[in-house]
């Protein structure tokens, strides 16, 4: 594979981080930078010019400054439209290949710069959907990164011939949450006992019986549906991640107690058949020492180290969520993703390392981005089961374009097939029927 020689008026790690993301991992292509103009002409091989000037003779993409700085500031970027979809940090030379700077459009979606400026969170602190510049521009569920990289593949193969990218292969990744294993089980005399009294004060006397019927064997809980995800990951070939909740009892925290043998041995036996990683409690959010319990509590369980991480309530705040992740060990995390909305909450359809812009370096922690999760149907847009499928597939379509990676979220409450979640069975299997096909209609 021939080594493409780039010419830039410095290097930087931003530099060298968007361009082994662009054109390393969703190219394929090998690469090297120079500064020294007059040996970049002396160039047999292919080359091209990222930077303010153009070089006569070779490809030029004109560069803004997001890539040679170091600051963390407020950036003009200035969407417009451009091969069928928007496209930001816009360029004004002729001479450029494309009209914008593809490359710090990359970064500043990726790195998620806008995350560090100044914003109002939502009710648990996060960054909402509404506040980020792809659903401003009605782009969220667009992979643009993605489609951005695959629209420079084809500028790069007109001017170099024979050159050859490797794109990375569609593949679809089911996980589950783990908020709470058992509706009823499990949960100790005073929890069941308090809920008995609420239901009472509520006059919810079929809740009553259906707890009473459940702790007396007469009944399965409706939560336990581990069987019903055993048997889909064996119809259709499905290697899932598990998240499990193993904190002590909160407000938003409600899982089974951490010490019950029942739930510990479920534990194990997911992990027998699937990858499991810890779901960071609510009260742990923030809480470095909280958090390091309750990992180091999970690895003692399975008697492994714990490497994968998604917070509960998809709650992330940067970097200090994912700067607590790396000093704990953890080297993949799952949470990049909104819950009031579908999408790409980074732009991109395919998993990259997390850039710490307070530091100004890259970092050995694997975001993977999740596209779609059940309660964003469900409860945040209240959508039909047609509509429901219809946004999964057409998220589905773009990720099988670009050979992304489609992750799913969800839980096994909302496999119960019982009250609210009514039919999502039906719903869930057409989704990972339509997402295992090679297709991409």
């Amino acid at each position: 594979m021939e080594t493409i020689l780039i010419l830039v008026p410095k290097t930087t790690n931003r530099l060298r981080y968007t361009f082994d993301l662009v054109l390393h991992r969703l190219l394929g292509l090998s690469y090297r930078f120079t500064t020294d103009v007059h040996s970049f002409i002396q160039t047999t091989g292919p080359g091209f010019v990222y930077g303010v000037k153009a070089v006569e003779g070779f490809p030029f993409f004109k560069a803004t400054h997001l890539l040679f700085e170091r600051e963390i500031v407020s950036q003009e970027i200035k969407p417009f439209d451009f091969g069928g979809v928007k496209v930001i940090f816009p360029v004004y030379d002729r001479s450029s290949l494309l009209p914008f700077d593809l490359f710090a459009a990359s970064f500043f979606l990726v790195s998620r710069y806008e995350e560090y400026l100044p914003f109002s969170p939502d009710r648990y602190g996060r960054f909402e959907a509404t506040s980020s510049c792809l659903h401003t521009m009605g782009m969220l569920q667009k992979p643009l990164v993605n489609i951005w990289s695959r629209h420079l593949a084809r500028i790069l193969q007109i001017h170099f011939a024979g050159l050859e990218c490797r794109f990375p292969t569609y593949h679809f990744q089911p996980t589950y949450d783990i908020d709470a294993a058992w509706a009823y089980l499990h949960k100790g005399p005073f929890r069941s006992l308090g809920a008995t009294f609420r239901d009472l004060l509520n006059h919810d006397f079929k809740e009553i019986r259906t707890r009473w019927r459940v702790l007396h064997k007469k009944q399965a809980d409706p939560f336990d549906t581990f069987k019903l995800q055993l048997e889909l990951q064996k119809k259709y070939r499905l290697r899932p991640i598990y998240f499990i909740l193993f904190a002590e009892y909160g407000l938003n925290d409600k899982n089974t107690p951490v010490r019950n043998p029942h739930f510990r041995q479920l534990i194990k036996i997911l992990a027998d058949y699937a990858p499991v990683g810890i779901h960071p409690s609510f009260g742990s959010f923030l809480n470095k020492p909280k958090l390091r319990s309750e990992i180091h509590s999970l690895a003692a369980v399975l008697n492994r180290e714990i490497t994968k991480s998604r917070q509960h309530f998809l709650r992330l705040s940067l970097p200090a969520t994912y700067h607590h992740l790396i000093d704990l060990d953890i080297t993949d995390d799952y949470t990049m993703g909104y819950a009031s909305q579908p999408g790409f909450r980074a732009g991109i359809a395919t998993s990259f390392p997390f850039y710490d812009l307070d530091h100004d370096l890259p970092t050995n922690l694997e975001i993977h981005p999740i596209t779609l999760m059940d309660g964003t149907l469900r409860d945040y847009l209240a959508l039909d089961h047609e509509k429901a499928l219809q946004t999964a597939f057409q998220l589905c379509r773009e990720v099988k374009e670009v050979g992304g990676t489609f992750t799913t979220l969800w839980h096994n409450e909302t496999l119960s097939n019982e009250k609210r979640w009514k039919g999502w069975v039906e719903l869930y299997e057409e989704i990972i029927r339509f997402a295992t096909e090679t297709n991409v209609s």
